[in-house]
């Protein structure tokens, strides 16, 4: 299948601006950013370059880049291949890990000043938010299907013992989603965000009646396939709708990874529709990516490279802000289990399966400045995860017997 958007070169990665002075500071910023995270830097093809953890091959236009668009001008100069790393995850890994040493305390008290906003247009009203879900999951069901497990889990995987594989590990995880929410036979479940089906399938297997609401529609065509296949058609409902609009009550809700697509200003709504759809009694349970609650509140309004261009309209909250909104909403926060760690093991493996099919997927029609994108979200991801920058985890609430509107 051709990809549905247009991934090629020209045009993904902006021209390196004319930035003089700021290039200038960059560079001696970064010489000391690297010497504070341990790294070694090249610049060109002279001598020791080959060694260097980060190889800088076109030294204006990467410092032209960083110096201008920051962060994101770092991961545009990396797509259009003005530096190179041999180990780009644990390059990455290194600099996240002494992330708030990299910047000055100077730069930080002013980052609302040179930090780009998020667009407007990434705002996740209902048609905002049927917009950025295409954006990203519609690219091609095939692309997908190069680098995932076989059951097509597109989250993190939950590894219980070091011997598992990815597969077994990704049926770990759902089976603990679907134990804390209680699913078992004739259970009736709501699932916000469909994926490709592996979880409601796996549901179903329990003998749940399972309504799946997605945004794609590329998923959607395909998790209703492999329910088909599964032999559980009759027990699985999957719908192309937004959760907001979603009726009836149910015993259970479960959404994966799902809530960093809704944004904050929707997430006092997306508890309010957790409420509303479950039955008194009943339990939600959540896989989410969080980060600390003082980095999300400085960072949450600022557009960021994964923004940029992987996920527009994303925004990873923080447990706090998942449980305030809970509580407003009458839910009660439960049980969690956090688990960063197996989120780096599962982008490790999904970069290497990348990385071993970029020849198949370059068939697919996805260039290599397209490619050099997508290795540098996975390894930037699984930074963020083995340096303890961001975790992930599955957090449960509950709706009481006898709801009582929140009155703070």
């Amino acid at each position: 299948m051709r990809p549905s958007v247009n991934v090629t070169a020209p045009g993904l990665v902006p021209e390196a601006p004319q930035a003089p002075v700021a290039a200038y500071v960059t560079r001696r910023l970064l010489v000391r950013a690297a010497r504070t995270a341990g790294i070694t830097v090249a610049h060109g093809s002279g001598p020791g370059a080959a060694d260097a953890d980060l190889r800088i091959l076109r030294p204006d236009a990467f410092y032209a880049r960083l110096g201008a668009r920051g962060l994101i001008g770092f991961g545009e100069s990396y797509t259009a291949g003005d530096w190179e790393a041999d180990d780009l995850a644990g390059t990455l890994t290194a600099l996240c890990r002494k992330f708030t040493a990299l910047v000055p305390g100077w730069m930080q008290r002013f980052r609302a000043v040179y930090l780009r906003r998020r667009p407007r247009a990434h705002r996740n009203t209902v048609d905002g938010a049927r917009a950025n879900i295409s954006h990203h999951y519609d690219l091609s069901n095939d692309f997908f299907a190069t680098f995932l497990d076989p059951g097509m889990s597109y989250s993190s995987a939950l590894f219980e013992s070091p011997s598992m594989s990815l597969r077994e590990a990704q049926n770990a995880k759902m089976d603990r989603v679907l134990d804390r929410a209680g699913v078992g036979s004739g259970t009736r479940l709501l699932e916000i965000g469909t994926g490709w089906g592996e979880l409601a399938i796996r549901a179903a297997r329990r003998g749940a009646h399972v309504h799946s609401v997605t945004l794609s529609s590329e998923q959607a065509d395909l998790a209703r396939e492999r329910a088909v296949r599964a032999g559980v058609a009759d027990l699985v409902d999957i719908e192309i709708r937004d959760y907001r609009e979603v009726a009836g009550q149910y015993d259970a809700v479960v959404s994966v990874e799902m809530i960093e697509a809704v944004g904050h200003e929707y997430w006092d709504a997306y508890m309010d529709t957790l409420r509303d759809r479950l039955l008194p009694g009943g339990t939600a349970v959540i896989q989410a990516i969080t980060m600390d609650h003082h980095r999300m509140m400085a960072s949450k309004d600022n557009a960021t490279w994964i923004t940029s261009y992987i996920f527009p309209g994303g925004c990873i909250p923080s447990v706090d802000a998942l449980d305030a909104a809970a509580v407003r909403a009458g839910l009660h926060p439960g049980a969690r289990r956090f688990f960063g760690a197996d989120y780096a093991e599962t982008l490790r493996q999904w970069d290497e399966a990348f990385r071993r099919e970029s020849d198949g997927i370059g068939r697919l029609g996805f260039d290599d400045t397209f490619r050099r994108l997508w290795h540098f979200y996975l390894a930037y991801c699984q930074a963020g995860f083995a340096a303890g920058y961001i975790t992930v985890g599955q957090v449960e609430y509950q709706r009481p017997h006898h709801h009582q509107e929140n009155q703070s």
